[in-house]
Order: structure tokens, then C-alpha cells, then sequence
């Protein structure tokens, strides 16, 4: 006998074994070694990482893929692995050290802190591959990789020296995003832009003439960083502002610091905004650089690593400066102490003009929490623009689509306006840059030390002594990598042959630029073809609200919580079904419960199956059933399936899980096991025996329509069906897709989906008009077709017992004071006089018309408002969305009834 309930807890661990043992997701398996082959690859998450929202939908999906393909038969690799997240990794492991009051990572010593690094990975490294694990991720797990393993590390190390051969890496001294916590530079992906309310400080610069002596003009420049004027070289107005025209080319000097600084003219200075005169700091500001650069400006950085002011043996700040003293004396300071110590310097200059309140965005470090500094050092570049260029074609081409198909529009456009990409980064956790130097400065790039020494010594003329490069290399350097360097790339490996192009790719929109458009580009240069067919993009889980999930907000949900509380199950549905495609996902434990509720719905279907003595046959043939009834829920099996199929074809995931879902509740649950409960309690004969051969039959297709998006409910349930007939038969992850295209039967559909129509328009009818719940009342077909009497003999007492029907008549005109149905273009009528009073039901329902009317245009007029859109939260915006549409469609629900009352 079947368990009451299904338990998930009891369950998911058991099954995962089971799929475990039998290697059942272990891609190149002997029995499909014919089969077409399907790749997938995981975004590898961070090695730190624990299991988010974010992760449980896009495995989630990816392994409704997997799946599915595997049914169909493929020969799936679903290749699982993590990224060793270089500053996240490194700031875990110090945060332990101090934890366990251990030398800090200098005192260590690289070597030393990079072995300790390893030995946490070991022990804490594989806490979110588990948790994979426990959501149902088909991943051939045998298979996992590691972005610092040994193979990958080759493949860096061949792509470094490569792209620097071809000379597409390069040594250049440039802004980067500097974190003076880390000491490193940072990716743009890795720093988070915070609102700041802070001051704009509005200071007066002397001009000067060509002698050098102030001539009493001033220009007033304004700035949120007082601190960094100790390195300004020029201030920049537009060339069509009048009021600065005639002093372009012209001197000022710079207070506190005595240098002669230039008045540019660039495009960049907005005149309507503040002044119109900006200071330019190009060693401290991406865009005052990009001034810089146009105007040959000196990059003068006035900080150190730490972001504390450095002045003292600073030669590029004394050149052309006659620094007082009292400027001399910010040196060493914090740059923040130095703000305030400018501020009041400048005020007792009389050069401090005036101070406004000023909101502005300020970026900080995401793992630091520490303000990100604009910061001028030598670092390791890619010119990505060739590279760029051949990524942008394959899309164009064909060879690569994104899905939805909006998203290739972000793509171009990051991709047209790329800059060089800045590669290394200060940290001792990553894969070091393959660079050596001699005593002079030179460098000498390969692969191997041993390779680097014979280059130096081929230089020389005699053996040299090198010292390696410190940094290492952006950890999206190594995952732009990952779909072939994970096959074994740089050796031509069977897998690289096989899997290679990969099928798709599924991932968030967020790293379209950062970890898609690299993986493009590095696949297109290193093996000449894309590295993926289809890229599928995955909008945000947010909260029930519409509100961004994060800590501080406290609206965090825990994927792991859901997954104890209702199932691993029942949170996979509800992620696949809410997945429309471009839309957010607004996540409520509701909706999880309710998909909860589903799996029960199914489990205790089973059970009434079993306690009907509904048991598998593998001799039974559905395509030759004789019941009307068997014959019309086998063909809405079949609609369903094609349904499902196209649905997750095309990556439309809800309309997968949906026409699953209603399927199964609404068709099989709720219509065909009521419909045939007379048959299973009737007497034995050819019609029950066959309705019980078919129930079975449709229990068993479910499951495997089913198993993408719930495998531990349905992988349970096959094995159950199978033990409960005596039937041997493997596992349901490796079973086969259903194909019921010849179970279509028009002639069937047209006389059961008569009956399911008709009672449904029966109740809904009820319902609308406020037809008491125990009223018996008559049904009266108008001028019936003679397959609408010939259905009513056969299924009359079905009608009258589901739609509460007294009796069922006919005549040739519509009653007085009856509602009128329309069912498939036949009209039938519920005379409902003496029931409800009609007049009061129609009023009632204008007035509720007329108010949800009114409901529409207040929210229309809101949703019209520019200042509302820009000033409410994005929460409260998309909850009016939704109020309009919950109104629109109570509306046409109420407009139908008043139809069907004045018809």
C-alpha cells in the first residue's frame, strides 16, 4: 500500500542516492553512445558561496533542461563545478585566521597562505555543490571541475601567453577600481554604487596671466572631493559657454599647491550644471582621465594604497608646485581627515565660495564595504576590441541567439563601447600572471618558468635571474574559459569533440557583460566557434512585494528553508511556472505551499488509483481503447505533452509547468478520475478493466511529463506503479519521453470537452448570479443539435449530478428570466425565476462594473503620472500593475455574467 502522504524529507535523500548509484546523470554513457549529444554548463558559483534565490531558479532551470533532454533520449553533460572567486575566497580565509588569532596572510608568506586557502577548500569548499545536490541538480557530478585545478590552470596559462604573443595583453598604467581595504583593484561587477548625502564645496581658483601673477579673476569649480584638488591639472568648460570663452588656454593656480593649471575647453564640462567649470583630476576620476587623455594632461596621484594622502618624495606631485606648508602637512592623512582639513584650509583663504547639501552615488566595494577609489596604477590589460568585434558577428550571424531575444540589444551595446579589460588584480588567491622580470624591468611571458628563463637568457646572451609577477589574474578570466577549458581544452580531448559547441547557456541578465560576452569572445579565439547555441536569460526572484531580496531589508528568503518546510519539489515548480520570460519573479511562500498541495493532489490520485485496482499492463495498448471517456483524457495527454515539449523548447519554462499543471489537476484529477468514478464502481467488465489500464497508463506519462520540474515526487511514484504491477524497470531520470501523437482523438475531445464545457459554464454561471450552493435547478437546451441529444442520453445523469441539475429539457426558445450559456456554439439556459431575483443580480453586477471602471482609471492616472513612476518605490509601481489587471480581468468575469443575465 501506498504511504498517506508523501514526505519529501523521508524521500529526496534516498532517491538522490539511488540516481547516484546508478550514475544515472553521468554523460557518455555506453547505452547512448549513438545519441545526439546535449551540453549544458553551470554558471559556476562561488566556492565561498552558500545556496540563494538566485541559484535555486537558474539550476532550477537548467536542470528542467537536462532533464528533459535526457528523457528525449540525448546524451546529456550537465557539467557541475565552482570558481575559486579569488577576493571573496581570500577574505574568507583572513577573516579566519584572526577568527582563530593565527598570523595574519603577510606574515604567513604567500606560499604558506596559499596552502591554508586550499586546506579550507577542502574542508568548507563543497557547501553549495551539496546543496545543489539537495534541490535535484542532474549534474554529472563525476565530472565536477575546479577553476584553479590543474587543467584549467593550463588552459589560463595557454590563453595568457597566446592573447600577449598577438599582442592583445598588454602592461599599461590606467585608472582601475581600487578597494584600499583589499589593496587590489576590483571589477566593475564587484562594486556596488551606495546613495550618500554629502556636501558640494563650491572653491574659487585665481587666474593668472602669462607672468604668472594673479589678474583678481576667479573661476568657481565644484566638488564632492575636496582632498583630490591636491591633484587637479586643468579645469575644463564646454567650447560654447560664453562666459569662459575668452580665458580658454589660459593659467590658474591651484590654491594650497601653487601649480599652474590649464583652462580646457571639452565637451565634458555641462554648462547648465552647477558653474560650468569642473576640475579635472585625471588621476583620481574615470572620466577627468579620459579628459586628460584628449588634452595631454599629467596624471598626478596624490594617494597611496591605502587611500591615505601621499605627498612627501612624491615627484609627480612637487613638479611645478611651491606647496604651503600647511598642504605639506596633510600627508599621511586618511583621505576622509584630509577632506575635512582642505574644507578648512580653503576657508581661511577666503577661497571657499559656498557649501550645498548634495545627494550623490558613491561606489563601495561589495565585499569590502570601504569607498572605491578611482586609483592610477600599472596593471594588466586585454584590448578586447578585436575580440569584441568577432563576438558581436556571431550573433548577428546566427550562430549564437539569446532568448529573450531583447537581450542581444544589452549585449551590443556593451560590447560597441568596451574598454580594455583590466586583468590582474593584488592578491595572492588566483592564478598567478605567467609574467618574470629581470633586474632591468624587462618581462618575459610563458608559460613555464624553465621558458621564461631561456627567453631571458636568449636576451642576455648568459643565464639571468628572474623575480614572477605578483599579481594574479581576474577571476572572470579563468570562467570566460570554462566551457572548453572544463573539457579538457588546451588537449583535443573526446569530450572537447563531443560537447563542444555547448547546447546552451542559461544565466542572469546582470552578467551578460561580465562572464557571457568574455565567454564568447575568449571560445571565438581560442577554438574559432562560439561556445554556446543559445543563451537563455533569466530575469530576478524578488519578494512577494516586488521588492529586491537583501539582508538589510530584511526580506531575504532561504531557498533550503522552503525545501525543509514544503520540498525540494514543490519550490522547483513554483520557480519554473512563475519564469515568464523578461519578467521578475515576485516569490510567495503561497505559492510554494499551493504547489505543495499540488504534489498531494497527484500522490492521492495514485491512491485512489491503487485502492481501484488501477495497475500498470505492459501489454495494454492505449491507442486502441473504446471508451469515449479513456479515449479523450489519453488524447488531452497528448495535447498536454505537445504542449509541455514546444513550451520548454522554446524556453518558455511557466507555460511548461502550467500546461503540466492543469493537465494534471484540472483534466486527469479533477474531470477524468470524477468522470470514470462511476465506471471504477460499477460492475467488472472490458469497460472498467480498461478504464483501470488507462488510469495507469496516464499516471505513469504524468510522472515523466512531470519529472523535470518535480523528480523526487515523480521518481518515487514511478517506482511505486512499477512494484504495485510486478513490473521491472529502471529508473524514471532515464526513461523516455512520452510520444502520444496517435492517442489524438477529435471525436472523442468533441463529446467529453462538451460535457467538461457545459458543467463548467453551469457552475461558473451559479457562482456569478449567487445561485444558492444546494439549489437544484433546471437546465433547458434551445434547439439542440442531434449530437448535443445524442451526448445528453449518454451523459445526462453526469450533467445533473456535477452542475446540481434538476432536470434537462429542451425547447425551442429561451425561458424568461434565465441566464443563457454558450457552449460550443450551442445555447442551452438556466431558468432561474424563483431562485435569485434577476433584477436585483443585474444591478448588483452594473454597479460592480461601474466601480471597477472607476478602480482602472484612478490606477491608469497614477500609472500616467511621471512623478509617481519616478518617486514611488519599484514595488509599489508594479503592485498598481497588477491591481489594474486583477480589476480588468474581475471585470470581463462580471461583464460575461451580465451578458449571460441580459441575453
Amino acid at each position: 500500500m501506498m504511504d498517506k502522504t508523501f514526505d519529501p524529507a523521508a524521500v529526496e535523500a534516498r532517491i538522490a542516492a539511488e540516481w547516484e548509484e546508478a550514475q544515472a546523470f553521468r554523460a557518455g554513457r555506453p547505452d547512448r553512445a549513438g545519441a545526439e549529444p546535449y551540453s549544458i554548463m553551470i554558471p559556476p558559483p562561488n566556492v565561498t558561496g552558500s545556496l540563494h534565490m538566485g541559484h535555486a531558479l537558474n539550476n532550477t532551470l537548467q536542470d528542467v533542461l537536462a532533464r528533459f533532454e535526457r528523457l528525449r533520449g540525448k546524451d546529456v553533460l550537465w557539467q557541475p563545478g565552482t570558481d575559486h572567486a579569488g577576493i571573496a575566497t581570500q577574505m574568507v580565509v583572513e577573516r579566519r585566521l584572526a577568527e582563530q588569532q593565527q598570523p595574519d596572510r603577510r606574515s604567513l608568506g604567500r606560499a604558506e597562505f596559499v596552502r591554508r586557502v586550499w586546506e579550507w577548500k577542502a574542508e568548507s569548499g563543497g557547501t553549495i555543490v551539496n546543496q545543489l545536490k539537495r534541490l535535484g541538480a542532474s549534474c554529472d557530478w563525476s565530472r565536477e571541475r575546479f577553476t584553479m585545478d590543474e587543467g584549467l590552470s593550463k588552459a589560463v596559462l595557454k590563453v595568457f601567453v597566446d592573447l600577449h604573443a598577438q599582442g592583445l595583453i598588454y602592461r599599461d598604467k590606467r585608472l582601475v577600481n581600487w578597494d584600499p581595504k583589499f589593496q587590489t583593484a576590483i571589477s566593475d561587477l564587484e562594486v556596488q554604487q551606495v546613495e550618500v548625502k554629502g556636501h558640494l564645496w563650491h572653491f574659487a581658483y585665481p587666474v593668472v596671466d602669462e607672468a604668472g601673477n594673479e589678474t583678481g579673476e576667479t573661476i568657481t569649480v565644484a566638488t564632492t572631493r575636496p582632498e583630490t584638488m591636491l591633484g587637479d591639472t586643468a579645469v575644463a568648460v564646454h567650447p560654447e559657454d560664453e562666459r569662459y570663452r575668452a580665458l580658454v588656454g589660459k593659467s590658474l593656480r591651484l590654491p594650497l599647491v601653487g601649480r599652474l593649471i590649464r583652462i580646457v575647453a571639452d565637451e565634458y564640462s555641462d554648462p547648465e550644471k552647477g558653474t560650468g567649470a569642473v576640475k579635472i583630476t585625471p588621476a583620481h576620476d574615470f572620466n577627468d582621465f579620459e579628459v586628460g587623455r584628449r588634452h595631454g594632461l599629467s596624471q598626478i596621484n596624490i594617494l597611496d594604497e591605502e587611500a591615505r594622502i601621499s605627498l612627501e618624495g612624491n615627484a609627480d606631485f612637487l613638479e611645478g608646485s611651491s606647496p604651503e606648508p600647511e598642504a605639506l602637512a596633510l600627508h599621511g592623512l586618511d583621505r576622509f581627515e584630509a577632506r575635512k582639513r582642505v574644507v578648512a584650509l580653503m576657508e581661511e583663504r577666503g577661497r571657499l565660495v559656498t557649501i550645498e547639501p548634495n545627494t550623490h552615488a558613491v561606489p563601495h566595494g561589495d565585499r569590502s564595504g570601504v569607498v572605491i577609489e578611482p586609483y592610477l596604477t600599472d596593471q594588466w590589460y586585454v584590448n578586447v576590441k578585436p575580440l569584441a568585434e568577432r563576438a558581436m558577428q556571431a550573433v548577428r550571424d546566427g550562430r549564437t541567439r539569446f532568448v529573450p531575444e531583447t537581450y542581444e540589444k544589452t549585449y551590443f551595446q556593451w560590447l560597441e563601447n568596451i574598454e580594455p579589460w583590466c586583468i590582474s588584480r593584488q592578491l595572492w588567491w588566483g592564478h598567478q600572471i605567467p609574467a618574470w622580470y629581470d633586474a632591468d624591468g624587462h618581462c618575459f611571458v610563458a608559460q613555464t618558468e624553465e621558458e621564461a628563463l631561456a627567453q631571458a637568457a636568449a636576451k642576455h646572451g648568459r643565464p639571468v635571474s628572474l623575480r614572477r609577477d605578483e599579481d594574479v589574474l581576474d577571476t572572470w578570466f579563468s570562467s570566460g574559459l570554462w566551457p572548453f577549458s572544463t573539457l579538457g581544452w588546451p588537449d583535443e580531448t573526446p569530450e572537447l569533440a563531443r560537447y563542444y559547441p555547448t547546447s546552451a547557456l542559461v544565466t542572469g541578465f546582470d552578467i551578460i557583460f561580465f562572464w557571457v560576452a568574455r565567454m564568447m569572445m575568449l571560445g571565438l579565439h581560442a577554438l574559432d566557434e562560439v561556445p554556446f547555441r543559445t543563451v537563455y536569460i533569466h530575469a530576478l526572484v524578488r519578494d512577494e512585494k516586488g521588492a529586491k531580496m537583501s539582508k538589510s531589508k530584511g526580506n531575504v528568503v532561504d531557498p533550503l528553508d522552503l525545501v525543509d518546510r514544503y520540498g525540494a519539489d514543490a519550490l522547483r515548480f513554483t520557480l519554473a511556472a512563475m519564469a515568464a520570460q523578461g519578467r521578475d519573479i515576485k516569490l510567495s511562500v503561497q505559492r510554494v505551499e499551493g504547489y505543495r498541495n499540488f504534489a498531494t493532489k497527484l500522490w492521492n490520485a495514485a491512491r485512489f488509483a491503487e485502492m481501484n485496482g488501477c495497475r500498470l499492463d505492459p501489454a495494454f495498448r492505449p491507442e486502441g481503447v473504446t471508451q469515449t471517456l479513456n479515449a479523450w483524457a489519453l488524447g488531452e495527454a497528448a495535447r498536454a505533452v505537445a504542449e509541455v515539449t514546444g513550451a520548454i523548447e522554446a524556453y518558455r519554462f511557466n507555460d511548461a509547468a502550467n500546461a503540466a499543471y492543469r493537465f494534471v489537476w484540472n483534466v486527469f484529477c479533477d474531470w477524468y478520475l470524477e468522470l470514470a468514478k462511476p465506471v471504477l464502481q460499477g460492475e467488472d467488465g472490458a469497460a472498467k478493466e480498461e478504464t483501470r489500464r488507462s488510469i495507469a497508463t496516464l499516471i505513469d506519462q504524468i510522472c515523466v511529463l512531470l519529472h523535470p520540474f518535480m523528480p523526487f515526487l515523480t521518481e518515487e511514484l514511478w517506482a511505486t506503479k512499477a512494484r504495485e504491477a510486478g513490473v521491472e524497470r529502471g529508473l524514471l531520470a532515464l526513461a523516455a519521453w512520452p510520444d502520444l501523437g496517435a492517442l489524438a482523438k477529435p471525436e472523442a475531445e468533441a463529446e467529453i470537452g462538451w460535457v467538461v464545457d457545459l458543467v463548467s459554464e453551469i457552475r461558473s454561471a451559479r457562482s456569478e448570479t449567487n445561485v444558492p450552493a444546494g439549489a437544484q435547478i433546471p437546465l433547458v437546451l434551445v434547439s439542440p443539435s442531434q449530437a448535443v441529444r445524442e451526448r445528453v442520453s449518454r451523459w445526462g445523469d453526469t450533467v445533473r449530478r456535477l452542475g446540481r441539475i434538476a432536470s434537462i429539457d429542451v425547447a425551442d426558445a429561451s425561458p424568461r428570466n434565465a441566464v443563457q450559456l454558450i457552449v460550443r456554439g450551442e445555447v442551452a439556459a438556466l431558468p432561474l425565476e424563483g431562485v435569485v431575483d434577476l433584477t436585483a443580480e443585474v444591478a448588483r453586477l452594473t454597479k460592480e462594473d461601474a466601480k471597477l471602471g472607476g478602480e482602472v482609471g484612478k490606477i491608469d492616472a497614477k500609472l500616467g503620472n511621471a512623478d509617481f513612476l519616478a518617486r514611488a518605490p519599484e514595488e509599489v509601481v508594479e503592485e498598481q500593475r497588477e491591481r489594474r489587471e486583477a480589476a480588468i480581468a474581475r471585470r470581463e468575469k462580471v461583464r460575461e455574467a451580465l451578458a449571460r443575465l441580459q441575453g
